[in-house]
């Protein structure tokens, strides 16, 4: 099985970075509470600079560093970060396992499908670099071989082909190990795993046992640790803890974009998109507001996701300053995203999206409704009303051949156009007509209005079962100072009616 290694130079520091913009180049650590003293956990370059290490007192990194800001290392987060990333990269990966602190394996038997594992390997790179993120990966057959090379390796991506293992990890220093083995090793005088596979297998067994046997097997390229796939949350669901309680939008927004993102590349790699979400502010010092978001369209898109809720929360009054976010996902659906044809301009349609779900967060779901067609071609009957949401996109290929079927119908386009206005009831109009029988004007808006244009008829008739049976022509009509109207005659009685209005 061929398996990439996807690691993050001390990943802590480029979350806490992600999270808060403002760090970037600062001097900060993450500490953790050991034996009742607080220790540097993870620290940042310019931290690293001023002599800051991991394992030492925050109060003697503070007199290194004067300036030096600490945050609080919480492993369960950096896990779940961890997670959200794999499940990002899935549309690339089909699973993943994460390797703490600072990685995970993926499955790169997908590889083919992006041009090879380089591609891939560059593929991967690149989306977590629109994340912010930056890391290395490495392709092996071996889950040792590719985590050793991405921690300790020189290469930001390589690709290491069957049986190569040991080749690879030979230059690598004794310390890429990582375990209590190197030091027995280092007693011998070894510094590289090479020199540790050239030992006999006999010898190292006697003198390390089982784990020896073990490293020893490892540095020559050899690795029988199972894959095992995370198991994925049903509920897809983002926390987000402030170091500062926030009073106002303002501060929030850092914070908003963060958790969107993470949850959007999470709905992204499982290929679906959002349709109801609850947002939880967890406010200080206690208490919390639920804020429902209500999409018009299903969306994984962040940025659309942002705008709705900056509007959302900007009529929100809360009872005191948030101290964190909880994005939850109520219901989803497949996103079976959207196919351009050339000259589209996809942002009209997002910016529609973002004001129809705006619409439907401030009024209620039920607030937006559309046209569901009914099986009848009586025109006042032919619709009725249900939730509103957008049609599906067609356009390229499928809207193409959609098209090419609408046009291999006889009938002529202005007659299959509809009004947009059409009376549930239809009302008798008075007409004047010549001898003939051709329509010359009628009266409409209590005054006498005459025929510009006329086209037709369209024979509608069915129902014959029913109670009210129908027969009618009809007609497209101009009328002088109101425009085109679409009118029938009605077999029945020989009357005209009127049926509806075009904008």
């Amino acid at each position: 099985m061929r398996l990439g290694y996807l690691h993050f130079p001390r990943f802590p520091v480029q979350r806490k970075v992600i999270e808060l913009p403002e760090l970037s180049g600062k001097p900060f650590v993450l500490v953790e509470e050991v034996r009742g003293q607080q220790r540097v956990a993870c620290a940042s370059t310019s931290a690293l600079k001023a002599g800051v290490k991991a394992g030492m007192t925050l109060t003697a990194a503070n007199a290194l560093e004067p300036s030096l800001k600490h945050f609080p290392y919480r492993p369960e987060e950096e896990r779940r970060a961890l997670v959200g990333i794999g499940e990002m990269l899935m549309g690339l990966a089909p699973g993943f396992q994460v390797s703490e602190p600072d990685g995970l394996w993926f499955d790169a038997g997908a590889a083919n499908l992006t041009n090879g594992e380089e591609g891939l390997c560059a593929k991967v790179l690149a989306q977590c670099s629109e994340h912010g993120w930056r890391g290395r990966v490495v392709v092996a057959s071996e889950k040792f071989t590719a985590r050793t090379l991405a921690r300790h390796g020189a290469k930001r991506m390589d690709v290491v082909a069957e049986g190569e293992g040991a080749r690879a990890l030979a230059p690598l220093p004794l310390g890429a190990l990582e375990g209590p083995e190197q030091t027995a090793f280092a007693a011998l005088g070894l510094t590289t795993l090479g020199e540790v596979a050239a030992l006999p297998v006999g010898a190292v067994t006697a003198r390390g046992g089982a784990a020896g046997m073990r490293a020893h097997t490892r540095c020559r390229g050899g690795d029988e640790t199972p894959f095992i796939a995370e198991v994925l949350e049903e509920v897809l669901e983002e926390r987000l803890t402030l170091e500062w309680p926030a009073e106002s939008l303002e501060p929030l927004q850092f914070a908003l974009k963060t958790v969107l993102d993470r949850l959007c590349g999470r709905l992204g790699g499982r290929r679906r998109a959002a349709v109801r979400l609850n947002l939880t502010l967890k406010l200080d010092p206690s208490g919390q507001a639920v804020v429902p978001l209500t999409l018009a369209r299903p969306t994984a898109q962040s940025k659309m996701l942002l705008d709705l809720t900056r509007h959302r929360l900007s009529d929100v009054r809360l009872e005191g300053p948030v101290a964190g976010l909880i994005l939850r996902v109520e219901e989803d659906c497949e996103d079976r995203g959207q196919q351009l044809s050339l000259g589209d301009a996809p942002e009209g349609d997002a910016a529609l999206e973002v004001v129809l779900s705006r619409l439907a967060t401030a009024l209620g779901e039920d607030s937006l409704f559309m046209a569901s067609l009914e099986d009848t071609h009586r025109p006042e009957d032919a619709y009725g009303t249900q939730t509103f949401r957008p049609p599906p996109m067609r356009r390229g290929l499928e809207g193409e051949l959609l098209q090419s079927v609408e046009e291999a119908e006889p009938v002529p386009e202005v007659l299959r156009e509809r009004p947009s206005r059409v009376l549930t009831k239809p009302t008798t109009i008075d007409v004047e007509m010549t001898a003939a029988g051709e329509l010359l004007a009628a009266r409409l808006g209590g005054r006498r209005r005459r025929v510009m244009a006329l086209v037709g008829p369209e024979r509608l008739s069915g129902d014959w079962w029913d109670a009210r049976p129908y027969s009618r022509d009809y007609y497209r009509v101009h009328f002088e100072g109101l425009g085109p109207a679409w009118v029938f005659r009605d077999a029945r009685d020989g009357r005209f009616y009127l049926q509806g209005l075009f904008d």
